[in-house]
């Protein structure tokens, strides 16, 4: 069977950690016993709790750890962000990003990691066939298949899971889609990220897990965190649309002077 880490280069998984105590220790044991041949970078949001002394000790003790403190919660996406930054200039080939929560399973990261050998992209899917959840109510489940419905409608993606945070990039896709100028900070970042790396020309594959609803800690997500995302998302859609409308306008003024001439 081919080894994709040997294949792809220098893999790092990027976790975004704020009150994760309970969990980082965990997932990162899980993480590097899955796969020994990969390095994870815990990016702390100043957490209250002691997430960040704990990371400082994964570290300490396993050169495969790598820690970076931020100040505040600045959101998801900014804490992603200075994470791809970090891990760009370290020269990575891959760099992928997974929760610290335990519902992205680190033994699944295997099936990402081998989408990727023909792909720029690859989504761990909740939502394609073969993919599920586990441990969640009927309105989660219709929030998540409504609004990634709504994103495939309003933004003329064929991606199933759009908001999924399961995921694993290469490299040239980072530098392609221009993270400077990337401005989402909060969860509609994962949905800027895919229609990036589609608008630039390059291959988004989606592979099934099994997410699984944590079982220690508070989940992040909310109603307002997800309606925020539903706002940014409605506003690129509509201006996706005025532009394909006046490019639509541009191109039949040329031609109607094309006949003219």
């Amino acid at each position: 069977m081919i080894d994709p880490v040997a294949q792809l280069g220098r893999v790092v998984m990027v976790v975004p950690t704020y009150n994760e105590a309970d969990n980082l220790a965990w997932i990162v044991e899980r993480l590097l016993r899955a796969q020994p041949g990969i390095d994870v970078l815990v990016v702390d949001d100043g957490s209250p709790d002691g997430t960040g002394r704990i990371a400082d000790e994964l570290a300490a003790q396993d050169s495969r750890v790598h820690v970076l403190h931020r100040t505040e919660k600045a959101g998801l996406g900014a804490a992603y962000l200075h994470g791809f930054r970090w891990a760009l200039d370290e020269g990575y080939d891959v760099i992928g990003e997974m929760d610290a929560d335990g519902s992205h399973q680190p033994e699944e990261l295997g099936r990402l990691l081998h989408g990727l050998l023909d792909a720029d992209l690859v989504i761990g899917s909740r939502w394609v066939p073969g993919g599920s959840v586990v441990n969640w109510p009927l309105q989660r489940h219709a929030l998540s298949r409504g609004g990634n419905l709504y994103v495939r409608m309003l933004l003329g993606i064929s991606v199933r899971d759009a908001t999924a945070g399961y995921r694993v990039f290469r490299r040239s896709t980072l530098e392609k889609v221009d993270l400077e100028s990337v401005e989402s900070t909060g969860y509609v970042f994962q949905t800027d990220m895919v229609t990036r790396t589609l608008r630039a020309g390059l291959c988004v594959r989606e592979v099934p897990i099994e997410f699984v609803e944590r079982v220690r800690g508070d989940s992040k997500m909310s109603g307002a965190v997800a309606a925020e995302s539903m706002r940014r998302v409605t506003r690129w859609g509509l201006r996706e649309r005025r532009e394909r409308v006046r490019r639509g306008w541009a191109r039949a003024r040329t031609r109607l002077r094309g006949r003219r001439g």
